[in-house]
């Protein structure tokens, strides 16, 4: 059964919003300096500002636009929280057998593995610009405003030392993220 479902967001006080229209819908949402800029292509879903809150509108929808609707919400919610407070992902270098050391190219935003299992290839990892990161001892954290680039740089450099051909239970060597947004994974 279709029905009209919408959906309101508020913007605290301090952060300014901007919706366009044009190919989707762009939400700029910016504090002061910083901006975090995103677009929706969606032509199915109405994206309004109405003073200090954000309405999010669709008309005769079915289950596919209810989804929509939540997921474009939790999208604008994650980038006023980033805003607000940065995301910050944490990883740790465990190395058991052969000791790995972790570099950062601060100029270019690499990070290099060497010696993994041994090896005496480095692995290079490139992360986004919009990421800051900072290597602590044993401990790489990363700090971003936009939770699905931290999100995805995490991934990157946990996945650049993933084992294969070998048995996970004997070489547990590797960089594992162990917090997500400040929770324990």
């Amino acid at each position: 059964m279709r029905k009209d479902i919408s959906e309101t967001i508020e913007i605290p006080e301090g952060i300014d919003v901007e919706i366009s229209k044009h190919v989707g819908w762009t939400v700029i949402i910016k504090k002061g300096s910083t901006e975090i800029k995103k677009l929706f292509k969606t032509i199915r879903i109405d994206i309004k500002k109405d003073g200090s809150k954000i309405h999010l509108q669709a008309s005769k929808a079915t289950k596919r636009e209810k989804k929509l609707i939540k997921t474009i919400a939790s999208h604008i919610k994650n980038m006023i929280r980033g805003l607000e407070e940065p995301w910050t992902y944490k990883l740790k270098i465990c190395s058991s057998h052969f000791p790995m050391t972790v570099k950062l190219d601060r100029p270019n935003n690499k990070i290099t593995i060497k010696n993994f299992l041994g090896r005496n290839k480095e692995k290079i990892v490139n992360l986004s610009a919009e990421v800051d990161v900072q290597i602590k001892g044993d401990i790489i954290e990363l700090k971003g405003i936009n939770k699905e680039l931290v999100g995805q740089a995490a991934a990157t450099i946990e996945r650049s030392t993933r084992i294969t051909k070998l048995d996970r239970r004997v070489f547990k060597d590797g960089i594992w993220i162990i917090e997500k947004a400040g929770k324990p994974v």
